[in-house]
């Protein structure tokens, strides 16, 4: 058995394993150890622990020292170097030209060397760029091409799910996605849907494969021929998520039913013809299929309609909720002006008699003379040929 403590360099790194010395580290103390390229920062990601020779890489690193405050001067000096050096080669970038960017600036702990990472979609000769930056920084230069993948992981952000990305949050490496992980999951093969912020599938499509490989060996496919409790029939569509089975009968082909996974009895897998010579078996043995029990058959005749006939009968006479307003009134009620009394409090009025003369058979009321006048001047208007057109002479009336 070695004793050994990871350490992570950065968020979501990969986890190294170092030699403690002796020195007790907790997760999330920040220790300086020792590597091939000098002192570096790193997090102490697992604390001091024993695990098999066979796991471990010899020789190993040690672990310099836990950081102290004059770690931290450096480190805070160091992060001015990067900010400057990322502005200076992005300036030096245009000044020659090149199609490339850039994405990162690190510098080591001991300050003498700066790695520049950037994406590019080909070969960059930049031999010009790192000249200049040699001469400018006075320290190691070295520029390193990435992927969009990577891009990402560095420069973090939020996924489609709301939470940030699992590059850059806790995975240590990049597993190997493929267009068959989507279709196996039974999801859109729009790519927009299944595709991350740097443009490649999601790395999320490996979690359940898994789950969904083990799914797919237990289920039937598509249009198998199977036996379910209630008959047999035809898958029409699979549910690996609930592992469920919609089946269409063979009696009720325009009703599917859903069945577990475990109540289905596969005669042919896949497409095909009914198998020649089968018999279906009889209900008491399909029966036995069944490991749910089923729901109450409902009554005969309009159940759904009679339960909405026997609510709203329930609700005459009651007052429903949500219906009055502040005032007491229902919606669409005419306001009740101040004073009035409301219907049912009225005194009730005996009806008026009838007078005569207003009776159904009574003779109508001669018009009034100023009637028969106006009618007489409309008349004699038409008589006359109207008003005079404008612009014109009246016209003479016809003989």
């Amino acid at each position: 058995m070695t004793e050994i403590i990871g350490v992570r360099f950065k968020n979501g790194g990969k986890e190294y394993y170092f030699d403690p010395k002796g020195i007790e580290a907790h997760v999330g103390d920040e220790v300086i150890i020792e590597t091939a390229k000098g002192p570096e920062f790193g997090v102490c990601s697992k604390a001091n622990a024993q695990v098999p020779d066979e796991a471990v890489v010899q020789p190993l690193r040690p672990v310099l020292r836990l950081v102290t405050d004059k770690d931290r001067a450096v480190l805070q000096r160091n992060k001015e170097k990067e900010d400057k050096a990322l502005k200076v080669c992005q300036d030096k970038i245009l000044e020659h030209k090149l199609d490339m960017k850039l994405v990162r600036v690190e510098c080591s702990f001991d300050g003498n060397k700066l790695l520049f990472f950037f994406t590019s979609e080909g070969r960059v000769d930049f031999r010009s760029l790192v000249k200049d930056l040699a001469s400018t920084f006075h320290s190691r230069i070295e520029l390193r091409q990435i992927g969009v993948r990577d891009e990402s992981k560095m420069l973090g952000g939020l996924g489609i799910c709301g939470r940030p990305f699992c590059c850059n949050a806790f995975l240590d490496q990049f597993q190997p996605v493929s267009i068959k992980m989507a279709k196996t999951q039974g999801l859109s093969l729009n790519p927009a849907k299944i595709s991350g912020a740097c443009g490649r599938l999601m790395c999320c499509l490996k979690y359940e494969q898994g789950a969904y490989e083990d799914a797919v060996k237990r289920l039937p496919k598509n249009e198998s021929f199977v036996e379910t409790p209630d008959g047999a029939g035809t898958v029409n569509a699979v549910d690996y998520l609930r592992e469920t089975v919609k089946v269409r009968l063979e009696d009720s082909p325009e009703t599917p039913q859903v069945y577990a996974g475990d109540e289905i009895n596969v005669v042919r897998s896949g497409k095909g013809r009914r198998p020649e010579g089968y018999v279906a078996p009889p209900r008491s043995e399909l029966e036995k299929l069944r490991k749910t029990t089923p729901p109450p058959a409902p009554p005969e005749g309009r159940p759904l309609a009679g339960s909405i006939d026997a609510a709203l009968s329930s609700l005459d006479g009651a007052e429903r909720p949500g219906r009055r307003g502040n005032d007491g009134r229902r919606r669409g009620d005419k306001p009740r002006q101040e004073g009035r009394p409301r219907p049912e409090n009225r005194p009730k009025q005996e009806p008026k008699p009838r007078q005569e003369g207003k009776g159904k058979d009574s003779p109508k009321p001669k018009a009034p003379e100023r009637a028969k006048e106006g009618q007489s001047r409309n008349r004699r208007r038409r008589r006359g040929g109207g008003k005079p057109k404008e612009g014109g002479a009246p016209q003479a009336p016809k003989a």
